[in-house]
């Protein structure tokens, strides 16, 4: 029996502990900014990293009659100001790179963005399971916690290389990855487990985000 008990512990020390949740890298970026284009490669850096979901959010503000981002969303540019009235500012710009939903920094800053991963990775904080399934019709269930909070969905294609016509890029190819083509916000959550199916939206994966009202990432999950 005790050596039973041994083995078992054995294996047990063994086993992997089960993956926490990736962390949140969110870019808010523009293909007509030309101080992007460093930060656009390394966020492709970054998702090539499994414990990791960065995520480009291209903004409006830098559309112009010379070129308007064929990517840009209103929504990104209404979440970087939710953003930055989190930090007491008016004022947003690009790249910015927003680290689990807290650290606000130059997204082409590598050092200080590995720095923000790695200390959101030692907090292992906020962790409520979610699991996201479906195609056509998207499934999602958030397990029990601690709210309140907000979940929004992102749905975000794998690549996109653009041919700049105009602009401060003309001319140039810019590759972005894990592009949000739809924002959408489910609703508010309270700490009860929730359950909820709709369509599939706009781009190819689908990310499922629980942020709480100081912008702290509560659970994340993709497909």
């Amino acid at each position: 029996m005790k050596s039973a008990i041994a083995i078992g512990l054995a294996l047990a020390m063994l086993a992997p502990a089960a993956q926490a949740r990736p962390v949140l890298v969110e870019l808010f970026t523009s293909l007509a900014c030309s101080s992007c284009p460093p930060a656009d490669a390394l966020l492709q850096r970054l998702a090539a990293d499994p414990k990791l979901l960065p995520l480009s959010f291209n903004v409006t503000y830098w559309d112009s009659a010379a070129f308007s981002d064929p990517y840009g969303l209103q929504a990104a540019t209404a979440r970087q100001s939710w953003y930055a009235g989190l930090a007491n500012s008016q004022n947003v710009y690009t790249p910015e790179a927003v680290v689990d939903g807290t650290a606000q920094l130059v997204g082409s800053n590598k050092p200080a963005v590995m720095a923000a991963i790695a200390a959101s990775e030692a907090k292992h904080a906020g962790d409520v399971p979610i699991t996201v399934t479906g195609g056509q019709t998207v499934s999602l269930t958030i397990a029990a916690g601690t709210g309140p909070a907000t979940i929004w969905m992102f749905g975000y294609d794998t690549t996109h290389s653009t041919s700049i016509g105009g602009g401060e890029n003309d001319g140039a190819t810019i590759t972005e990855a894990n592009v949000v083509r739809s924002i959408t916000r489910l609703g508010p959550w309270n700490g009860a487990e929730t359950t909820m199916t709709m369509s599939h939206p706009a781009g190819a994966h689908v990310a499922v985000l629980l942020q709480s009202p100081t912008g702290a990432v509560l659970g994340l999950a993709a497909q």
